[in-house]
């Protein structure tokens, strides 16, 4: 696994907040080492990254380019890009069955409340994302300062299992 990027993908219902954040910061930390991506089980027609959450992203310096909705189906297609570890970051998802990833990845679930959900002030809903943010960076920092030489698939998924009790 050490000789190409350890593929990540972050998993939410509508990716459109959390699995977005995820990603994007995956991609801002992983420094080619880790490439991020994102899915949803089930994304509403149209769907778009919510506007905080991108807000968030690039008030922190994380480039929001070709951050996108999607469904989790493109990627149990063929020529889809090999998962080496699949991440719940919702507990909606991760109660759901997920499709055949080729591969067999690695799989953990770090749940993360919404911060799209509730009635609050633009400030209150922008705190909301930026300690989303803050709490997913601290996981995945973790995770990207695994050594080179010890990551397999196996050491994946329990470091990725053991950072969601953090």
């Amino acid at each position: 696994m050490t000789d190409k990027a350890i593929n990540v993908l972050f998993l939410c219902t509508h990716n459109s907040a959390r699995s977005i954040l995820a990603e994007a910061l995956m991609n801002h930390l992983g420094q080619g080492r880790f490439k991020g991506y994102s899915a949803g089980s089930s994304p509403r027609d149209n769907q778009q990254p919510n506007p905080l959450g991108l807000q968030t992203l690039q008030k922190a310096g994380i480039s929001t380019d070709g951050l996108c909705s999607k469904s989790w189906d493109e990627f149990a297609l063929p020529n889809a890009p090999h998962m080496d570890l699949v991440i719940t970051v919702c507990d909606n998802a991760a109660g759901e069955v997920c499709p055949y990833w080729p591969g067999q990845p690695a799989t953990a679930h770090w749940s993360y409340a919404d911060p799209s959900a509730g009635d609050g002030t633009e400030a209150e809903k922008l705190e909301a994302f930026r300690q989303t943010l803050h709490a997913i960076r601290r996981r995945l920092e973790l995770l990207t300062s695994l050594p080179a030489a010890s990551v397999s698939k196996l050491m994946l998924q329990t470091s990725a299992r053991e950072l969601a009790k953090s």
